[in-house]
């Protein structure tokens, strides 16, 4: 008996050697499998919804025009046709920054000032869609509402007239970023010649404002970064043409949207076409 039990004793941690692999071999299995793989994307983090931010304080004016004097700087054709409607604003240059706060969505309400706020308003929602550009020639108090560093909206005079009497000219107010609420896919029209490609991004659910657009073919065309041209428009010269496209957008709040073949190979310029939106 005392023989066999030393066999046993023997035989045994073989079996289990035998029977679970090494931390070396799991390692070896995983990198073979992710060399055959490497085309297939890994899962990213899951990063949550965007968010209303704080409540800051800021001011605002209006101008005058019709809706088709909306778009501006952000380069949106049409605001009313495209969903943004008159709740727009063109922000000072510290709040637009270059173009990159195109399409965000901001809850302003008036304050501290009882004798031009409207009563029973509680606040509005309005997109950012144009620049308001500074006037250095004036002071920053005195008709220079969007100069630097002040944070100021200039908003369509009937957004306005909801907030306050538009005889007050200039309001103080309480700002926040909002989530973007929008129907249906982000769209994606596409713009230039054989040899230059522009793309507007636009009806952007979430946080609304896209920070880096890829675009990659169902051939020849790998994925390659575009570069935002202005506002809303980013822009390429690598050949578009003749391939079923996919566009990668980020958004401020890092998150990506991915709209897989959103264009047929025969895709033509001036079309708009519709992606993935983001939840």
């Amino acid at each position: 008996m005392l023989a066999t039990l030393l066999l046993l004793a023997i035989a045994l941690p073989d079996c289990q050697a035998k029977s679970k692999p090494s931390l070396i071999g799991k390692q070896a299995i995983y990198h073979a499998i992710g060399r055959q793989a490497n085309h297939i994307e890994l899962p990213k983090r899951h990063k949550p919804k965007f968010r209303p931010g704080p409540w800051m304080k800021a001011h605002a004016t209006f101008y005058e025009g019709g809706s088709g004097t909306y778009g501006g700087a952000c380069n949106y054709k049409d605001v009313a046709g495209e969903g943004y409607g008159m709740n727009t604003a063109a922000l000072s240059s510290v709040l637009f920054k270059n173009g990159q706060t195109c399409g965000a969505c901001y809850e302003i309400k008036c304050a501290d000032s009882p004798q031009w706020c409207k009563i029973g308003q509680s606040s509005l929602f309005v997109t950012a869609t144009d620049h308001c550009p500074p006037n250095p020639s004036l002071p920053n108090d005195n008709g220079g509402w969007c100069n630097v560093p002040r944070e100021h909206f200039d908003v369509a005079k009937p957004v306005f007239s909801q907030l306050a009497e538009y005889k007050a000219g200039i309001i103080p107010i309480h700002y926040r970023r909002v989530p973007c609420k929008k129907q249906g896919g982000i769209r994606f029209t596409i713009l230039g010649n054989p040899w230059f490609y522009q793309v507007i991004v636009w009806n952007v659910k979430g946080a609304g404002d896209i920070v880096s657009v890829q675009v990659k073919g169902d051939d020849k065309l790998k994925w390659t970064q575009m570069e935002r041209d202005w506002g809303a428009t980013w822009k390429t010269s690598a050949i578009l043409l003749g391939e079923s496209l996919t566009f990668r957008v980020r958004a401020s709040d890092k998150r990506y949207s991915t709209s897989w073949h959103v264009t047929p190979k025969n895709w033509q310029f001036g079309q708009t076409y519709e992606g993935k939106n983001f939840n």
